[in-house]
């Protein structure tokens, strides 16, 4: 991509804060969001040249505040990646899982995208081009009974993604979805878990793809992953959550 000026949600850590260094170093202008500014104020004072805004994309008034400021003192916005996102396992068979978990992760991983997006959406047609990236996961194609609303959220995030893309279709703005694999990341717990993709790999891969996507970033171990919706996906889904009954992802 040429220089753009790029929105990274949820970019203090993992994937937020890869993406966001790599493209920086690329020459792009970084605008970082998170919820503390303290953090954001680490990564820019390590990055000359981004900017650090404090934001909690689960507050409407603050999502509104927000693209009101990028309006008017980031007129060249032009492309947004909507990382943020939180995953908290839950207790279903228990009986013991708060409905704040779910409430919290609709909140973060699902409303938050789409309210930023209705904000900053004139702001993005009025560009040349433009680009919505949205992060989904590769539980939006094989659930994790472990964290089911997450899953499922991801999998609502797919969906308003091929949406989206249509609606869009005849307009400067088009929508690309990166759907990671298992990432060591600290999103549940950065445990160096061999079956986890290493992040500088992943960043790596996904850049070098995102050079050329027209829909979907995909890194090439989420492919099967990715192919797995169809009448056989049953089988699938209860194999996947079987294999991590005996091994299971270790959580913080």
């Amino acid at each position: 991509m040429t220089p753009r000026t790029i929105l990274v949600t949820g970019a203090t850590s993992g994937i937020g804060l890869g993406l966001a260094t790599r493209l920086h170093a690329q020459g792009h202008r970084l605008i970082l969001t998170g919820r503390r500014q303290a953090l954001l104020d680490d990564v820019t004072a390590a990055h000359p040249g981004m900017t650090g805004i404090a934001n909690d994309i689960t507050d409407p008034a603050q999502i509104a505040a927000l693209a009101a400021r990028l309006a008017k003192d980031h007129t060249d916005l032009s492309v947004v990646i909507h990382n943020a996102g939180i995953m908290q396992p839950e207790k279903l068979a228990l009986g013991q899982t708060s409905l704040s978990i779910s409430e919290a992760a609709i909140a973060t991983n699902l409303l938050g995208p789409i309210r930023l997006t209705h904000a900053l959406m004139p702001q993005l047609l009025a560009q040349p081009t433009a680009r919505i990236i949205t992060v989904s996961s590769g539980l939006a194609f094989v659930p994790l009974a472990l964290t089911p609303t997450y899953s499922a959220t991801k999998a609502a995030i797919h969906s308003y993604s091929m949406s989206q893309r249509f609606a869009l279709r005849d307009s400067s703005v088009k929508v690309l979805e990166i759907a990671p694999p298992w990432v060591d990341t600290d999103l549940i717990y950065k445990s160096g878990d061999p079956r986890a993709m290493p992040l500088d790999d992943f960043i790596a891969e996904t850049l070098d793809k995102l050079a050329t996507a027209t829909t979907e970033v995909l890194v090439d171990r989420i492919a099967a992953v990715r192919a797995n919706p169809g009448m056989g996906e049953h089988a699938m889904v209860h194999q996947f959550n079987l294999s991590l009954v005996d091994n299971p992802i270790p959580v913080a």
